[in-house]
Protein backbone atom coordinates (compact mmCIF):
# COMPACT_ATOMS: atom_id res chain seq x y z
CA UNK A 1 0.00 0.00 0.00
CA UNK A 2 1.49 3.30 -0.95
CA UNK A 3 2.67 5.47 2.19
CA UNK A 4 -0.70 7.93 1.82
CA UNK A 5 -2.95 5.50 1.61
CA UNK A 6 -1.31 3.70 5.06
CA UNK A 7 -1.36 7.08 6.61
CA UNK A 8 -4.94 7.65 5.27
CA UNK A 9 -5.91 4.20 6.83
CA UNK A 10 -4.03 5.19 9.86
CA UNK A 11 -6.27 8.52 10.14
CA UNK A 12 -9.58 7.06 9.58
CA UNK A 13 -8.66 4.12 12.40
CA UNK A 14 -8.22 6.37 14.80
CA UNK A 15 -11.44 8.52 13.93
CA UNK A 16 -13.50 5.25 14.30
CA UNK A 17 -11.87 4.44 17.24
CA UNK A 18 -12.56 7.80 19.31
CA UNK A 19 -16.28 7.99 18.03
CA UNK A 20 -16.54 4.40 18.78
CA UNK A 21 -15.28 4.51 22.19
CA UNK A 22 -16.77 7.76 22.83
CA UNK A 23 -20.43 6.83 21.97
CA UNK A 24 -20.09 3.30 23.53
CA UNK A 25 -19.48 5.30 27.27
CA UNK A 26 -22.65 7.61 26.43
CA UNK A 27 -24.58 4.76 25.51
CA UNK A 28 -23.47 3.36 28.38
CA UNK A 29 -24.48 5.96 30.37
CA UNK A 30 -28.10 6.00 28.44
CA UNK A 31 -28.80 2.45 28.61
CA UNK A 32 -27.56 2.12 32.26
CA UNK A 33 -30.85 4.22 33.19
CA UNK A 34 -33.18 2.16 31.31
CA UNK A 35 -31.67 -1.46 32.56
CA UNK A 36 -31.91 0.01 36.15
CA UNK A 37 -35.33 1.79 35.51
CA UNK A 38 -36.57 -1.72 34.57
CA UNK A 39 -34.77 -3.67 37.41
CA UNK A 40 -35.02 -1.24 40.67
CA UNK A 41 -35.98 2.40 40.08
CA UNK A 42 -39.28 1.27 40.59
CA UNK A 43 -38.74 -0.08 43.57
CA UNK A 44 -35.98 3.15 45.03
CA UNK A 45 -37.17 6.13 43.65
CA UNK A 46 -41.04 5.11 43.09
CA UNK A 47 -42.07 3.36 45.67
CA UNK A 48 -45.75 3.61 46.42
CA UNK A 49 -47.21 2.14 43.41
CA UNK A 50 -47.61 -2.18 42.33
CA UNK A 51 -44.81 -3.27 40.28
CA UNK A 52 -46.04 -3.02 36.88
CA UNK A 53 -47.07 0.91 37.65
CA UNK A 54 -44.19 1.81 39.38
CA UNK A 55 -42.50 0.43 36.05
CA UNK A 56 -44.33 2.25 34.30
CA UNK A 57 -43.42 5.52 35.99
CA UNK A 58 -39.96 5.08 35.88
CA UNK A 59 -40.27 4.92 32.22
CA UNK A 60 -41.94 7.57 31.95
CA UNK A 61 -38.98 9.17 33.59
CA UNK A 62 -36.72 6.93 31.45
CA UNK A 63 -38.39 9.11 28.36
CA UNK A 64 -37.88 12.45 29.60
CA UNK A 65 -34.65 11.76 28.32
CA UNK A 66 -35.77 11.44 25.28
CA UNK A 67 -37.88 14.41 24.47
CA UNK A 68 -34.69 16.61 25.43
CA UNK A 69 -33.13 14.79 22.73
CA UNK A 70 -34.33 16.79 20.09
CA UNK A 71 -33.09 19.80 21.78
CA UNK A 72 -29.89 18.48 22.28
CA UNK A 73 -29.57 17.99 18.37
CA UNK A 74 -30.63 21.49 17.94
CA UNK A 75 -28.60 23.20 19.77
CA UNK A 76 -25.18 21.01 19.34
CA UNK A 77 -26.18 20.39 15.56
CA UNK A 78 -26.30 24.22 15.29
CA UNK A 79 -22.71 25.17 16.70
CA UNK A 80 -21.62 21.83 15.45
CA UNK A 81 -22.34 23.05 11.76
CA UNK A 82 -20.66 26.49 12.53
CA UNK A 83 -17.73 25.62 14.97
CA UNK A 84 -17.02 21.86 14.22
CA UNK A 85 -17.96 18.14 15.32
CA UNK A 86 -14.94 17.62 17.60
CA UNK A 87 -15.80 20.03 20.40
CA UNK A 88 -19.28 19.36 20.54
CA UNK A 89 -18.57 15.77 21.05
CA UNK A 90 -16.17 16.79 23.75
CA UNK A 91 -19.13 18.49 25.41
CA UNK A 92 -21.27 15.88 25.02
CA UNK A 93 -18.94 13.32 26.45
CA UNK A 94 -18.78 15.27 29.52
CA UNK A 95 -22.44 16.58 30.31
CA UNK A 96 -23.31 12.96 29.67
CA UNK A 97 -20.84 11.37 32.06
CA UNK A 98 -21.35 14.05 34.59
CA UNK A 99 -25.15 13.61 34.79
CA UNK A 100 -24.78 9.62 35.20
CA UNK A 101 -21.77 10.28 38.06
CA UNK A 102 -24.26 12.53 39.64
CA UNK A 103 -27.52 9.59 39.48
CA UNK A 104 -25.01 7.18 41.37
CA UNK A 105 -24.77 9.85 44.39
CA UNK A 106 -28.53 10.60 44.94
CA UNK A 107 -30.50 10.01 47.40
CA UNK A 108 -33.11 7.77 47.29
CA UNK A 109 -37.29 8.11 48.09
CA UNK A 110 -36.69 6.91 51.51
CA UNK A 111 -34.09 9.74 52.21
CA UNK A 112 -35.37 12.84 50.31
CA UNK A 113 -39.20 11.60 49.84
CA UNK A 114 -40.65 13.21 46.30
CA UNK A 115 -36.99 15.02 45.97
CA UNK A 116 -35.39 12.16 44.79
CA UNK A 117 -37.03 11.17 41.76
CA UNK A 118 -37.19 14.79 40.79
CA UNK A 119 -33.86 15.29 40.64
CA UNK A 120 -33.38 11.75 38.80
CA UNK A 121 -35.41 13.48 36.47
CA UNK A 122 -33.47 16.69 36.24
CA UNK A 123 -30.45 14.18 35.52
CA UNK A 124 -32.30 12.42 32.69
CA UNK A 125 -33.26 15.64 30.93
CA UNK A 126 -29.29 16.31 31.01
CA UNK A 127 -28.38 12.57 29.69
CA UNK A 128 -31.05 13.18 26.44
CA UNK A 129 -29.88 16.52 25.79
CA UNK A 130 -26.18 15.32 25.51
CA UNK A 131 -26.88 11.93 23.18
CA UNK A 132 -29.23 14.24 21.38
CA UNK A 133 -26.18 16.02 20.24
CA UNK A 134 -23.50 12.94 20.47
CA UNK A 135 -25.02 10.61 17.63
CA UNK A 136 -24.57 13.40 14.70
CA UNK A 137 -22.07 14.25 15.46
CA UNK A 138 -20.03 11.10 16.25
CA UNK A 139 -21.39 9.10 12.70
CA UNK A 140 -20.70 12.48 10.94
CA UNK A 141 -16.63 12.94 12.02
CA UNK A 142 -16.03 9.40 10.89
CA UNK A 143 -18.02 10.08 7.60
CA UNK A 144 -16.42 13.14 6.46
CA UNK A 145 -13.08 11.60 7.08
CA UNK A 146 -13.59 8.26 5.07
CA UNK A 147 -14.40 8.12 1.45
CA UNK A 148 -17.11 7.00 -0.48
CA UNK A 149 -16.25 3.75 -1.25
CA UNK A 150 -16.36 2.34 2.00
CA UNK A 151 -18.18 4.85 3.66
CA UNK A 152 -21.00 2.07 5.53
CA UNK A 153 -18.46 -0.04 6.47
CA UNK A 154 -16.47 3.00 8.55
CA UNK A 155 -19.79 5.06 9.62
CA UNK A 156 -21.40 2.26 11.03
CA UNK A 157 -19.08 1.49 13.75
CA UNK A 158 -19.77 4.40 15.98
CA UNK A 159 -23.45 2.55 15.80
CA UNK A 160 -21.70 -0.44 17.51
CA UNK A 161 -21.20 2.11 20.41
CA UNK A 162 -25.21 1.31 20.99
CA UNK A 163 -24.43 -2.19 21.24
CA UNK A 164 -21.34 -1.87 22.60
CA UNK A 165 -22.76 0.47 25.68
CA UNK A 166 -25.65 -1.51 26.44
CA UNK A 167 -23.16 -4.69 26.52
CA UNK A 168 -21.20 -2.91 28.96
CA UNK A 169 -23.78 -1.63 31.07
CA UNK A 170 -26.18 -4.74 31.13
CA UNK A 171 -23.13 -7.09 32.10
CA UNK A 172 -22.26 -4.86 34.72
CA UNK A 173 -25.54 -5.08 36.43
CA UNK A 174 -25.39 -8.56 35.71
CA UNK A 175 -22.14 -8.97 37.19
CA UNK A 176 -23.60 -7.40 40.43
CA UNK A 177 -26.76 -9.42 40.19
CA UNK A 178 -24.68 -12.60 40.25
CA UNK A 179 -22.85 -11.44 43.34
CA UNK A 180 -24.98 -9.59 45.52
CA UNK A 181 -28.00 -10.42 46.78
CA UNK A 182 -31.54 -8.32 45.64
CA UNK A 183 -31.34 -6.49 49.48
CA UNK A 184 -27.71 -5.63 49.03
CA UNK A 185 -28.31 -4.30 45.02
CA UNK A 186 -31.14 -2.57 46.22
CA UNK A 187 -29.65 -0.92 48.70
CA UNK A 188 -26.39 0.03 47.52
CA UNK A 189 -25.23 -2.29 44.36
CA UNK A 190 -26.86 -0.17 41.61
CA UNK A 191 -24.85 2.68 42.35
CA UNK A 192 -21.49 0.86 41.51
CA UNK A 193 -22.26 0.95 37.57
CA UNK A 194 -23.52 4.77 37.23
CA UNK A 195 -20.20 5.82 39.50
CA UNK A 196 -18.31 3.69 36.92
CA UNK A 197 -19.14 6.06 34.20
CA UNK A 198 -16.66 8.99 35.96
CA UNK A 199 -13.54 6.45 35.22
CA UNK A 200 -15.01 5.86 31.66
CA UNK A 201 -15.68 9.66 30.59
CA UNK A 202 -12.10 10.40 31.69
CA UNK A 203 -10.54 7.48 29.09
CA UNK A 204 -13.27 9.15 26.44
CA UNK A 205 -12.29 12.23 26.56
CA UNK A 206 -8.63 11.18 26.57
CA UNK A 207 -8.67 9.47 23.33
CA UNK A 208 -11.78 12.05 21.57
CA UNK A 209 -9.45 15.28 22.25
CA UNK A 210 -6.84 13.50 19.96
CA UNK A 211 -8.82 13.30 17.16
CA UNK A 212 -8.48 15.97 13.72
CA UNK A 213 -11.67 17.90 13.05
CA UNK A 214 -13.39 16.80 9.70
CA UNK A 215 -11.60 17.92 6.50
CA UNK A 216 -14.77 18.54 4.69
CA UNK A 217 -16.09 20.80 7.75
CA UNK A 218 -13.28 23.26 7.44
CA UNK A 219 -13.37 23.21 3.70
CA UNK A 220 -17.60 24.32 4.23
CA UNK A 221 -16.43 26.65 7.09
CA UNK A 222 -13.98 28.34 4.68
CA UNK A 223 -16.55 29.27 2.07
CA UNK A 224 -19.58 30.27 4.79
CA UNK A 225 -20.91 33.28 3.79
CA UNK A 226 -21.37 35.78 7.13
CA UNK A 227 -25.11 35.99 6.22
CA UNK A 228 -25.94 32.40 6.31
CA UNK A 229 -29.59 31.69 8.01
CA UNK A 230 -29.21 29.46 11.40
CA UNK A 231 -28.62 25.33 10.05
CA UNK A 232 -31.39 24.17 11.69
CA UNK A 233 -33.88 26.65 9.77
CA UNK A 234 -32.31 25.96 6.23
CA UNK A 235 -32.95 21.84 7.50
CA UNK A 236 -36.52 22.81 7.46
CA UNK A 237 -36.64 25.19 4.61
CA UNK A 238 -34.78 23.09 2.19
CA UNK A 239 -34.36 19.73 3.49
CA UNK A 240 -37.97 18.45 5.49
CA UNK A 241 -38.45 16.19 3.06
CA UNK A 242 -34.83 14.20 4.44
CA UNK A 243 -35.66 14.93 7.38
CA UNK A 244 -38.88 12.78 7.41
CA UNK A 245 -37.21 9.91 5.54
CA UNK A 246 -34.45 10.15 8.80
CA UNK A 247 -37.42 9.98 11.14
CA UNK A 248 -39.24 6.95 9.01
CA UNK A 249 -36.09 5.06 8.39
CA UNK A 250 -35.50 5.23 12.57
CA UNK A 251 -38.56 4.69 13.48
CA UNK A 252 -39.00 0.91 13.65
CA UNK A 253 -35.25 0.51 14.43
CA UNK A 254 -35.88 2.23 17.45
CA UNK A 255 -38.78 0.99 18.32
CA UNK A 256 -37.53 -2.87 17.80
CA UNK A 257 -34.55 -2.01 19.92
CA UNK A 258 -35.98 -0.70 23.15
CA UNK A 259 -38.37 -3.32 22.95
CA UNK A 260 -35.79 -6.12 22.32
CA UNK A 261 -33.19 -4.83 25.57
CA UNK A 262 -35.07 -2.49 27.86
CA UNK A 263 -38.67 -4.12 27.90
CA UNK A 264 -37.30 -7.20 27.20
CA UNK A 265 -35.90 -7.28 31.23
CA UNK A 266 -39.59 -6.13 32.09
CA UNK A 267 -41.46 -8.81 30.44
CA UNK A 268 -39.02 -11.62 31.62
CA UNK A 269 -38.62 -10.64 35.03
CA UNK A 270 -42.04 -9.59 36.03
CA UNK A 271 -44.29 -11.34 33.44
CA UNK A 272 -42.42 -14.70 33.16
CA UNK A 273 -41.46 -14.37 36.70
CA UNK A 274 -38.06 -15.28 36.06
CA UNK A 275 -34.24 -14.07 37.57
CA UNK A 276 -33.91 -11.13 36.71
CA UNK A 277 -30.16 -12.74 35.76
CA UNK A 278 -32.07 -14.52 32.96
CA UNK A 279 -33.34 -11.60 30.98
CA UNK A 280 -29.92 -9.45 31.15
CA UNK A 281 -27.87 -12.67 30.31
CA UNK A 282 -29.73 -13.31 26.99
CA UNK A 283 -29.27 -9.25 26.42
CA UNK A 284 -25.67 -9.52 27.22
CA UNK A 285 -24.97 -12.60 24.36
CA UNK A 286 -27.33 -10.54 22.13
CA UNK A 287 -25.62 -7.22 22.42
CA UNK A 288 -22.35 -9.13 21.70
CA UNK A 289 -23.49 -10.44 18.73
CA UNK A 290 -25.13 -7.27 17.98
CA UNK A 291 -22.10 -5.49 18.48
CA UNK A 292 -20.18 -7.59 16.06
CA UNK A 293 -22.74 -7.92 13.25
CA UNK A 294 -23.43 -3.75 12.84
CA UNK A 295 -20.24 -3.63 10.50
CA UNK A 296 -21.03 -5.94 8.36
CA UNK A 297 -24.07 -4.63 7.60
CA UNK A 298 -22.60 -1.53 7.31
CA UNK A 299 -20.34 -3.41 4.40
CA UNK A 300 -22.36 -5.03 2.93
CA UNK A 301 -24.41 -1.75 1.99
CA UNK A 302 -21.40 -1.21 0.46
CA UNK A 303 -21.38 -3.49 -2.39
CA UNK A 304 -25.46 -3.55 -2.55
CA UNK A 305 -26.72 -0.34 -1.71
CA UNK A 306 -28.15 1.08 1.85
CA UNK A 307 -31.40 0.23 0.53
CA UNK A 308 -31.62 -3.38 0.24
CA UNK A 309 -30.09 -4.12 3.48
CA UNK A 310 -32.51 -1.46 5.67
CA UNK A 311 -35.44 -3.33 3.66
CA UNK A 312 -34.12 -6.82 4.49
CA UNK A 313 -33.34 -5.88 8.26
CA UNK A 314 -36.76 -3.92 8.47
CA UNK A 315 -39.10 -7.16 6.60
CA UNK A 316 -36.85 -9.69 8.82
CA UNK A 317 -38.26 -7.85 11.86
CA UNK A 318 -42.12 -7.49 11.24
CA UNK A 319 -41.95 -11.31 10.60
CA UNK A 320 -39.77 -12.16 13.17
CA UNK A 321 -42.18 -10.54 15.80
CA UNK A 322 -44.77 -12.93 15.23
CA UNK A 323 -42.06 -15.92 16.75
CA UNK A 324 -40.13 -13.19 19.02
CA UNK A 325 -42.72 -13.40 22.21
CA UNK A 326 -43.72 -17.01 21.61
CA UNK A 327 -39.91 -17.95 22.58
CA UNK A 328 -39.72 -15.92 25.42
CA UNK A 329 -43.06 -17.50 27.05
CA UNK A 330 -41.40 -20.96 27.22
CA UNK A 331 -38.98 -20.04 30.00
CA UNK A 332 -36.23 -21.59 28.50
CA UNK A 333 -33.08 -19.56 28.99
CA UNK A 334 -31.91 -21.06 25.39
CA UNK A 335 -34.70 -19.59 23.49
CA UNK A 336 -34.90 -16.34 25.19
CA UNK A 337 -31.47 -15.62 23.84
CA UNK A 338 -32.05 -17.14 20.68
CA UNK A 339 -35.27 -14.56 20.48
CA UNK A 340 -33.50 -11.85 21.43
CA UNK A 341 -29.94 -12.09 19.69
CA UNK A 342 -32.12 -13.00 15.64
CA UNK A 343 -33.94 -9.65 16.84
CA UNK A 344 -30.78 -7.60 17.62
CA UNK A 345 -29.20 -8.93 14.42
CA UNK A 346 -32.24 -7.85 12.31
CA UNK A 347 -31.80 -4.39 13.97
CA UNK A 348 -28.53 -4.40 12.80
CA UNK A 349 -29.53 -4.80 9.48
CA UNK A 350 -31.42 -1.32 9.82
CA UNK A 351 -29.15 0.26 12.06
CA UNK A 352 -25.71 -0.81 10.43
CA UNK A 353 -26.38 1.80 7.20
CA UNK A 354 -28.11 3.97 9.06
CA UNK A 355 -25.41 6.16 9.54
CA UNK A 356 -23.41 6.64 6.18
CA UNK A 357 -27.38 6.61 5.13
CA UNK A 358 -28.34 9.27 7.36
CA UNK A 359 -25.02 11.40 6.35
CA UNK A 360 -25.50 11.26 2.75
CA UNK A 361 -28.83 12.40 2.68
CA UNK A 362 -27.41 16.19 3.81
CA UNK A 363 -25.00 18.82 2.87
CA UNK A 364 -21.77 19.67 4.55
CA UNK A 365 -23.12 23.11 5.81
CA UNK A 366 -26.57 21.91 7.24
CA UNK A 367 -25.51 18.08 7.83
CA UNK A 368 -25.03 17.58 11.76
CA UNK A 369 -28.37 19.50 11.82
CA UNK A 370 -30.15 17.44 9.57
CA UNK A 371 -28.89 14.70 10.63
CA UNK A 372 -29.39 14.97 14.66
CA UNK A 373 -33.12 16.56 13.67
CA UNK A 374 -34.45 13.83 11.22
CA UNK A 375 -32.28 11.21 14.13
CA UNK A 376 -33.65 12.85 17.76
CA UNK A 377 -37.45 13.65 16.52
CA UNK A 378 -37.55 9.80 15.54
CA UNK A 379 -36.33 8.76 19.27
CA UNK A 380 -39.03 10.66 20.51
CA UNK A 381 -41.75 9.10 18.51
CA UNK A 382 -40.29 5.79 18.59
CA UNK A 383 -37.87 4.79 21.07
CA UNK A 384 -39.09 7.32 24.02
CA UNK A 385 -42.42 5.77 24.14
CA UNK A 386 -41.65 1.64 22.75
CA UNK A 387 -41.08 0.87 26.36
CA UNK A 388 -44.21 2.64 28.10
CA UNK A 389 -46.54 1.77 25.37
CA UNK A 390 -45.21 -1.89 25.68
CA UNK A 391 -45.70 -2.03 29.49
CA UNK A 392 -48.88 -0.36 29.23
CA UNK A 393 -50.52 -3.07 26.66
CA UNK A 394 -49.22 -5.90 29.03
CA UNK A 395 -50.44 -4.28 32.06
CA UNK A 396 -54.11 -3.48 30.12
CA UNK A 397 -54.32 -6.97 28.07
CA UNK A 398 -52.00 -9.31 30.00
CA UNK A 399 -51.04 -10.64 26.76
CA UNK A 400 -47.84 -10.22 24.26
CA UNK A 401 -49.67 -10.55 21.43
CA UNK A 402 -50.95 -6.85 21.33
CA UNK A 403 -47.05 -5.62 21.82
CA UNK A 404 -45.83 -8.38 19.32
CA UNK A 405 -48.22 -6.19 16.53
CA UNK A 406 -46.85 -2.94 17.55
CA UNK A 407 -43.60 -4.01 16.74
CA UNK A 408 -44.66 -5.23 13.83
CA UNK A 409 -46.41 -2.58 12.12
CA UNK A 410 -43.64 -0.05 13.28
CA UNK A 411 -41.13 -2.28 10.95
CA UNK A 412 -43.59 -1.88 8.28
CA UNK A 413 -43.57 1.99 8.79
CA UNK A 414 -39.66 1.92 8.45
CA UNK A 415 -39.40 -0.57 5.23
CA UNK A 416 -42.21 1.66 3.71
CA UNK A 417 -39.77 4.45 4.18
CA UNK A 418 -36.80 2.97 2.88
CA UNK A 419 -38.68 1.76 -0.03
CA UNK A 420 -39.96 5.15 -1.53
CA UNK A 421 -36.74 6.79 -0.62
CA UNK A 422 -33.95 7.33 -3.11
CA UNK A 423 -30.64 5.20 -3.00
CA UNK A 424 -27.34 7.34 -1.36
CA UNK A 425 -24.74 4.63 -1.76
CA UNK A 426 -21.58 6.47 -3.27
CA UNK A 427 -22.77 10.01 -2.85
CA UNK A 428 -19.90 13.11 -3.17
CA UNK A 429 -20.30 14.59 0.63
CA UNK A 430 -17.92 17.37 -0.59
CA UNK A 431 -20.45 18.06 -3.08
CA UNK A 432 -23.63 20.08 -2.68
CA UNK A 433 -26.96 18.23 -2.98
CA UNK A 434 -28.33 20.31 -5.93
CA UNK A 435 -24.83 19.57 -7.66
CA UNK A 436 -24.70 16.04 -6.85
CA UNK A 437 -25.38 13.18 -9.25
CA UNK A 438 -28.73 11.63 -9.83
CA UNK A 439 -29.78 8.36 -7.45
CA UNK A 440 -29.05 6.03 -11.05
CA UNK A 441 -25.95 8.11 -11.08
CA UNK A 442 -24.71 7.45 -8.11
CA UNK A 443 -25.13 3.90 -8.41
CA UNK A 444 -23.16 3.11 -11.16
CA UNK A 445 -20.45 5.28 -9.66
CA UNK A 446 -20.28 3.22 -6.67
CA UNK A 447 -20.80 -0.08 -8.57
Amino acid sequence: MPENGRERSKGIARIVSASLIGTTIEWYDFFLYGSAAALVFNKIFFPKADPLTGTLIAFLTYAIGFAARPLGGVVFGHFGDRVGRKKLLVVSLVMMGGATFAMGLLPTYATLGVGAPLLLTALRLVQGFALGGEWGGAVLIVSEHGGDRKRGFWASWPQSGAPGGNLLATGVLALLASVQSDETFRAWGWRVPFLLSGVLVVIGLWIRVSVSESPLFLEAKKQQRAHERVPVVDVFRTGWRQVLVAIGARFGENISYYILTSFLLVYVTQHLKLPKSTALDAVLIGSAVHFLVIPGWGALSDRVGRRPVMLLGAGGMALWTLVFFTLLDTRSFATITLAVTVGLVLHGAMYGPQAAYVSELFDTRVRYSGASMGSQLSSILAGALAPIIAVELLKEYDSSVPIAIYMGLAAVVTALTVAVARETRGRDLARAEADGPSPTTVTARAT
